[in-house]
């Protein structure tokens, strides 16, 4: 594919480009023969993949990791498997709208240290059930797990006739080909999962973009909430691979009323509360104040890990660690978005301060991603969803999980999370194969009232009101 240390992006794109023709004439049948043979490998070699994920960029749990990649693999399939992705995948007689689905071409897909094999696994499977060639970009961090995920991916596809070349994979790490990639001018889109840098290059790239923006999670606990189900439930997330998933938890808000029995839960599930000097060794240990950003050695570590590296000591067993912070911002760096065992923690006096911490929260680095609330009362629910910026309001649900989809609601499941306008992307949807298509709408005639006996003096004469207008042609025909 390359020399050893060189990337040829004429050659990945001129393969890819050719890859595409051949993908616009396969059928449907075609097609779904391909994605179901990828979906059975990559299934069949996920704890494989999970381990070497683990093993080479060190980051989170593998078994954890086997559960991604089960996702990516058996959830993403279930979801797309029936979908038309082929010729006319819809035909409204009433209305005279056919629609037609074409591919989009080559897509060049960057990968993240967090979620290497399982973002490769959705990748490649919404990409080839949409009949798009594939070029996988991986993190520098994880180039071997990356080249074994794709290389099964891409043996299983040719096992059923999938064209040469459908799937291709940068299997050294190049910022100048990953920048000429994106801005090549035959290819489609970037699909875009990785830091804010990296996506922020993509979308000026002057290719299409799809891409994801930061989670500064906030977790709103509502005085009605089941505090005992809202621990279990927050734990289960925020531990989850330690805290890779940009969906997990980042701080919690709780109603002065629970304030005690939700401590005493999360003290109860080896929660461990930092005091105010400990909060001051750990910042820096966490979080880059002059980069403004988390800090690396601590992605994907877990609590006693992370605890260690700021000395401080905390029980054997402790699972994470929880900030009481009286401010959001630069002055207060674990208010940031941190991928680890690491919750900040703050105390609302009623509903209205809770929602203000909240959105103060999304605003500082996670606008537009995911919030989460706990509660039974449904019109808190929804007051607080209907303020909140947020593409994702997962309710009553681990985060992490609820907002992946698939697994605690019928999200689409999907490991590339938009975030909509507020986090500079294009929609705030789980991205899955129906956003890899062009649509095109055959519109057949049909009559419009207004049009049916065409007066053009009618609509220069300035004394024409509405309800002439209506009376004219009437309201309901």
């Amino acid at each position: 594919m390359e020399k050893a240390n060189t990337v040829n992006v004429e050659e990945l794109i001129n393969k890819a480009s050719c890859a595409a023709a051949i993908f616009t004439q396969l059928s449907q049948e075609q097609t779904d023969r391909i994605v179901k043979a990828v979906y059975e490998a990559a299934f069949k070699n996920r704890v494989k993949l999970a381990k070497m994920a683990h093993e080479e960029t060190g980051l989170g749990v593998w078994e954890d990791k086997v559960i991604k990649n089960f996702v990516a693999a058996q959830l993403v399939y279930d979801d797309i498997k029936d979908l038309k992705t082929v010729g006319i995948i819809s035909d409204d007689a009433e209305n005279g709208i056919t629609e037609i689905a074409q591919p989009l071409g080559p897509i060049f897909a960057l990968i993240p240290v967090t979620n290497p094999t399982s973002t490769v696994i959705f990748k490649i499977l919404t990409a080839l059930k949409t009949r798009n060639p594939i070029i996988i970009g991986p993190h520098p961090k994880a180039l071997k797990c990356c080249d074994e995920t794709a290389r099964i991916c891409y043996e299983a596809a040719l096992k059923e006739d999938a064209p040469e070349d459908c799937i291709q994979w940068l299997k050294v790490s190049s910022m100048d080909a990953t920048h000429a990639l994106m801005s090549h001018k035959k290819l489609a889109l970037v699909l875009a999962t990785g830091g804010a840098g990296l996506v922020g290059a993509a979308y000026s790239s002057g290719t299409p973009a799809i891409g994801v923006g930061p989670g500064n999670v906030p977790v709103f606990i509502e005085k009605s909430a089941d505090i005992t189900f809202a621990i279990k439930q927050i734990f289960m997330s925020k531990t989850f691979d330690n805290g890779t998933i940009c969906a997990s938890e980042q701080a919690i808000v709780v109603e002065k009323p629970v304030y005690e029995k939700t401590k005493k839960e999360f003290e109860k599930n080896k929660g461990y509360f930092l005091s105010d000097d400990e909060i001051k060794k750990l910042e820096p240990v966490a979080y880059d104040k002059e980069r403004g950003l988390m800090n690396a050695a601590i992605v994907g570590q877990s609590a006693m890990h992370v605890a260690g590296l700021a000395k401080i000591d905390v029980p054997a067993d402790t699972k994470l660690l929880l900030a009481p912070l009286e401010g959001i911002g630069r002055e207060y760096p674990l208010s940031s978005e941190i991928l680890a065992p690491i919750l900040a923690f703050y105390v609302a006096d009623d509903f209205d301060h809770a929602v203000k911490l909240c959105i103060d929260l999304n605003f500082y680095g996670g606008i537009g991603h995911t919030v989460s609330v706990f509660s039974k009362d449904d019109d808190k629910i929804r007051e607080f969803a209907s303020i909140m910026n947020a593409g994702r309001i997962v309710v009553n649900t681990a985060s992490s999980q609820g907002a992946v989809g698939g697994i605690l609601n019928t999200l689409h499941p999907s490991f590339t999370l938009g975030c909509g306008s507020g986090g500079k992307n294009i929609t705030t949807d789980n991205i899955t194969a129906r956003n890899l298509l062009n649509i095109q709408r055959i519109a057949w005639p049909r009559p419009n009232k207004y049009f049916e006996n065409f007066d053009t003096k009618l609509y220069y004469d300035e004394s024409l009101d509405p309800a002439s207008m209506e009376k004219r042609f009437g309201a309901d025909n």
